[in-house]
């Protein structure tokens, strides 16, 4: 059986045990070492090298806290085994070895993405240029042009023929038929939308035609119209139409069962902005609900917008759920435990340690930085002065006796207001680091090999009091320094 040593800090090892004492049936033995640190998220992989003396005889693998900084690689040829990161809260070991032992991969997906630019007669070549590029980079395979109603697209062509030489694949979207020809004449690889009466448009041009029914409740015009593209051997897609909350949103979708079960191998569409446009609710979740929905149905593409300011990031939300439903659909298991991305508001494990747990560490303290934690019951600051537990920032504000130091105040604040954030939505917070908003925030790459520099919470020297990371995390990495606060990473 392999044997696991973990490196750990003073503060954080009785917890480390304990955790590591409960994984039921763990297919490893473990040992938890103290490295010297107080703080385990202070460690870095010089630290490592230099406190752990060779040789280390019986040991298979070494687990380090989940931000210590440094090269992983070089630590495992120094040791001849092994070295890699846990996972950054300690508490999230056993569903990190669940996860290493039964990985999967959200690298593959089967449903196309079609982001609409839904005023592209109103915007300049360039414009449409640089907004697809966005929309690629979060994940739109096709680019679609959105026309307007008694509004001149005299630069469609142009548009077309542009994105094209760009490499992208491009759709023209409108109600006019002439409008739909003359994209489809200046290179559109789709048309949407053609029905019926508008059908004769596909046979004037290469571009596949997105079917709809002449009104969403005339099934049989849609089926006609996949019945004739069938007899010609012609691709197409096909789109029963959903239907906004509360105009018919149930029905519609049970015309897309019935159109899955009458023509179990043609490809669908499915426009969700009228969901994600229409409803004021979080649209991580509609997304998340639609794109299950889309992997019982196989359905092949949805098209969708981001014209709402809450539906700004629609296409990076459906890019991670179609990922998600894919990979649940694939292996037969529940879309849980295998990405983050769509829970925006809320945390699955929100407070890791519960109040007699923080009570226990800050009992061991005997320096005067402040630590701050969250649980279920508030905020938890405490340092070698004792423990002080409220609700909020303003609160905790008179208890901490920091009137004359206004740069540590500064921090203090908004790390009180950071974990008040945490508390009342039920959100994971770690000390100076930021809070967790999935794929409703853009995250700037970190780099694990990096040291940390001051963020920006206090680029300024710190003062003896100043609050170093969460004790009970394990996971930050910074050699320790007085004068450096933990933010951006560098090299």
């Amino acid at each position: 059986m392999e044997h696991i040593l973990f490196l750990t800090g003073h503060l954080a090892r009785p917890s480390l045990e304990r955790v590591l004492a409960q994984i039921a049936l763990a297919p490893f033995t473990w040992e938890a070492r103290d490295l010297g640190l107080q703080v385990a998220g202070l460690m870095t992989a010089d630290m490592v090298r230099r406190r752990v003396p060779l040789p280390i005889a019986g040991i298979d693998r070494i687990v380090v806290p989940g931000r210590c900084r440094g090269d992983m690689d070089a630590l495992s040829q120094h040791f001849g085994v092994p070295v890699q990161r846990g996972p950054e809260e300690l508490k999230d070991l056993p569903l990190f070895f669940n996860r290493v032992a039964h990985p999967i991969a959200l690298d593959e997906f089967e449903v196309a993405i079609f982001a609409e630019i839904v005023d592209a007669p109103r915007v300049g070549v360039a414009d449409i240029l640089a907004r697809a590029a966005s929309l690629r980079a979060d994940g739109a395979d096709v680019i679609d042009l959105g026309c307007l109603p008694e509004t001149r697209f005299g630069h469609l062509a142009e548009s077309i023929q542009a994105l094209k030489a760009e490499g992208f694949r491009v759709s023209v979207d409108s109600v006019d038929a002439d409008e739909l020809l003359r994209g489809g004449r200046a290179g559109a690889d789709y048309l949407l939308s053609l029905n019926l009466d508008t059908l004769w448009v596909a046979d004037e041009v290469a571009s596949v035609p997105v079917l709809i029914p002449r009104t969403p409740a005339d099934e049989a015009s849609l089926h006609e119209a996949i019945e004739r593209m069938q007899r010609q051997g012609r691709e197409f897609l096909a789109d029963p139409i959903l239907e906004p909350i509360p105009f018919g949103f149930a029905t519609s979708i049970v015309r897309y069962h019935r159109l899955r079960e009458r023509f179990p191998e043609a490809p669908i569409m499915m426009g969700v902005g009228n969901l994600t446009e229409l409803t004021e609710a979080d649209t991580s979740g509609i997304n998340a609900l639609l794109f299950g929905i889309c992997a019982e149905l196989d359905v092949a593409a949805v098209l969708t917008t981001q014209v709402s300011n809450h539906a700004r990031r629609a296409v990076k939300e459906a890019d991670w759920a179609r990922r998600i439903m894919h990979a649940a659909r694939r292996h037969q298991t529940l879309p849980k435990g295998m990405s983050d991305a769509l829970m925006t508001v809320h945390a699955k494990r929100p407070f890791l340690d519960t109040p007699e747990e923080i009570e226990a560490t800050a009992a061991q303290v005997r320096d005067p930085n402040f630590r701050v934690q969250v649980s279920a019951r508030g905020l938890h600051v405490y340092n070698r002065d004792g423990l002080r537990t409220g609700q909020g920032a303003f609160e905790l504000w008179p208890r901490l006796g920091l009137e004359d130091d206004a740069a540590h105040a500064f921090y203090m604040g908004v790390e009180l207001a950071h974990a008040e954030i945490a508390h009342k939505l039920g959100k994971r917070y770690v000390q100076d680091q930021p809070l967790d908003w999935g794929c409703a925030v853009e995250h700037a790459p970190e780099d694990a090999s990096a040291w940390c520099a001051p963020g920006t919470t206090l680029a300024t020297r710190r003062k003896t009091t100043e609050a170093p990371m969460n004790p009970q995390t394990a996971t930050e990495g910074s050699e320790p320094s007085s004068d450096r606060s933990h933010g951006d990473c560098k090299k």
